[in-house]
Parts: C-alpha cells; structure tokens; sequence
C-alpha cells in the first residue's frame, strides 16, 4: 500500500493550474534526482546560496539571484531590503522599523497577496482609483517615508501605469521597483523581461510552472537587492552589540534539497520546447470542446483570459468555459466532481465553469471532459446555448 493509500489520500486530476492549494507542480527525474544528491551530503548553506545564485543569475543573464522558500518569502525579503536600503540600522529590528515605510502600488493592482508586504514592516498605500492610475498621481505619491514602488505583474489593464513608466518615476526619485511575478511563466521570456524593463527585483515562483517544489521562489535582480535579501535571509548570522543575532528572514528556510532543485528545475526549463508544450495545452483544450459540444454541451467555448487577478495565471494558456445559469450551479457541479473518483478539480468564476489544461497528464482531458458532461446532464437548470 503507497504511503497516500495509508493517509487515505486519492490523486486529483488537476484542471485548475499551477495552485499552491493543489500542490504547485510534478516533479521531474532531473530535479528529483538533484534532491537526492543534496539528501546524502551536508553543505555550508550560506555558500550553497551565493553559489547557487550566481549560477542562475549567469544562466540569465542578471546581475544577480537567490532562491526563497517561495515568491511570498521573495516579497518580505525583498522589502526587507528597500527598507535597509533607507535605514540600514533597522536591519537587526524589522520588521519592527520605528518608523513609517510606506510601498506605493497602483490600485488596480491590488489583490489577494499583496498583504504580504506588511510583513516586512511596510505600509502599502495605493495611488490611483478604480478607473486607474496617472503618472502625475504616483509622483504626488512619493514621499520621504516611501521605501518602494511595488508592480503586480498581469496583462495590461486599462487606466494603470506600464512597469516602463513605474520604472522611469520611480527611479528619478531613487526609489526601486519590486515586481511580483510569481506566476508568470510561461512565457519563458518573462525571466528576463521584467530586469530588463528596469525592475530593481522580480520574483519568481520557481514551484509552478518552472517544476521545483511548490515552496521554492526565486528573487532576480540588481546586486544591491539581491545581496542585502541573502543577509536578511534564513542561514545568516551576525553578532551585534555583542549578542548574535538572526533577521526576518529565519522563518522563511530553503533546504539544501529545494536549492538544488530550484537550479535543476531552472536549466531543465530553459531547455524545453515550450512551443510543443503550448500546442499540447491547446490540443487538449480543443478536444475538450469538440467533447463537451459532441455530448450536448452546447455553452462551451475555447477563451482565452484577459488581463487582471481574476483568472488564475498565465492568461497565455487557452482555458474551457462552460456558461451555466447560475454561481450556485458551477459551484453544485464542481463538488460532484471534486467527489468523484477520481477527484477532479476545477474552477469557477460567477455563473462559469473553467478547465485550465495547464496540469492535466496526457488522456485526463478525455475522463475530464467525460466527467464533466455527465454531471452536467444530472443537472435540470443547466443552460443550453
């Protein structure tokens, strides 16, 4: 008996995407086996990661890199060190800063995560309404008590500011721009684009879509970020005032297992051919259409998400939409599927059903689709073209 038969445990057929809640990713043979590796031996783990940043920031062709225990721990570190930047004595208190930091973001912007700034000791203050935000409004915004100018990475929306022009107000005041783009691979270019675009630090999760484990991320950058989020960071110890002493970081550990599988993951990602994978996704994606409409689903279609938080991301990947009548219907169906055998996870927005072909192995979009459709016709109010 497997150890999940002994907890109890089934498998999920995962039609949802890169989630934290469903795992992040499978692992490959490559990163597994540079887990093992790291299994047998002890390492200095301050040298393991200098080490292993400076390899990844070569492979990137950035100034310089360093792996989290994901894109959440890559946000407080990376604030930590803004706000060291202004204040280097409050290093040894943060997040306990005695004093106001404040980190502007746009407030079309804003979303479920971004609460991850106040850990570090910031304050978030968002520029803009509703409708957007203009450049004369963020430039009003900054201050003596701003640390950072934080940009969510999505598809543009309309009315915000592009990272360029963040990038070009933000550093005429010397302030650095932080860019979360935890789930925004692929495409693969985006490891590079957003440094390139000027971003002081971008994070990445290495744990979705890069395949390392679900609590690996990795911070890329400028030098001076970089090296102050590795002091701050989980493995480093300093003696001040005759005590020694750890930093905000030491909550956030990255096992000498996770770092080798960040780096393995990395250059088995940069080797892939992601246009095959984006013609697989799309195959799978028609064919779960034709299914659906071929089994008398007729509110099917092949969509592709806009910008914004909404849609779990990327929005490069094609997704199913099935239009039912109701938010209570989608989610009535989504249960009976989540209680199937095998569980299948999906996801809803509104009175819509969506498949993401991003996680399903090779022939789970033909039990998906199957499954689906059955549940569907056990449904009285479903809707019908």
């Amino acid at each position: 008996m497997s150890l999940l038969a002994e907890l109890g445990l089934r498998p999920v057929i995962n039609g949802v995407g890169t989630m934290t809640l469903l795992g992040g990713t499978t692992l490959s043979a490559e990163v597994l086996e540079a887990m093992r590796e790291a299994s047998q031996v002890y390492l200095d783990m301050n040298m393991l990661h200098l080490k292993a940043g400076e390899y990844i920031a070569k492979l990137l062709g950035v100034e310089d890199a360093y792996i989290t225990s994901g894109a959440g721990a890559g946000i407080v570190l990376a604030i930590s060190a803004c706000i060291a930047l202004q204040s280097p004595e409050v290093i040894v208190t943060l997040p306990r800063t005695g004093r106001r930091f404040k980190v502007l973001v746009q407030k079309r912007h804003r979303n479920i995560y971004d609460y991850i700034v106040g850990i570090a000791g910031a304050e978030l203050v968002e520029v803009g309404g509703p409708s957007g935000t203009t450049e004369s409004e963020l430039e009003e915004a900054i201050d003596g008590e701003t640390c950072a100018v934080m940009y969510f990475a999505s598809d543009h929306q309309p009315g915000t500011l592009s990272l360029e022009t963040v990038v070009k107000i933000a550093h005429s005041r010397g302030l650095p721009v932080i860019v979360d783009a935890a789930a925004e691979l692929p495409p693969r270019e985006n490891l590079r684009r957003f440094y390139e675009l000027g971003a002081d630090a971008v994070l990445f999760s290495a744990g979705k879509d890069m395949g390392a484990p679900n609590d690996t991320g990795i911070v890329i950058g400028r030098r001076r970020i970089v090296e102050l989020c590795r002091r701050l960071g989980p493995h480093n110890y300093e003696k001040t005032n005759g005590r020694m002493r750890v930093f905000i970081g030491r909550p956030m550990k990255s096992s000498k297992e996770d770092i080798l599988a960040v780096v393995a993951a990395l250059k088995r990602y940069l080797e892939m051919d992601e246009e095959a994978r984006l013609r697989g996704w799309e195959a799978k994606t028609d064919y779960m259409v034709s299914e659906l409409r071929r089994r008398g689903v007729d509110a099917v279609a092949k969509i592709y998400p806009g910008g914004g938080f909404e849609q779990p991301r990327p929005t490069c990947i094609p997704r199913v939409e099935v239009r039912l009548s109701s938010p209570e219907m989608a989610e009535e169906v989504l249960k009976t599927l989540r209680e199937d055998d095998p569980p299948i996870q999906l996801y809803s927005i509104r009175e819509r059903i969506y498949i993401n072909p991003q996680c399903l192995r090779d022939g789970e979009e033909k039990i998906v689709a199957e499954k689906l459709a059955e549940k569907l016709r056990l449904k009285l109010n479903y809707l019908s073209g």
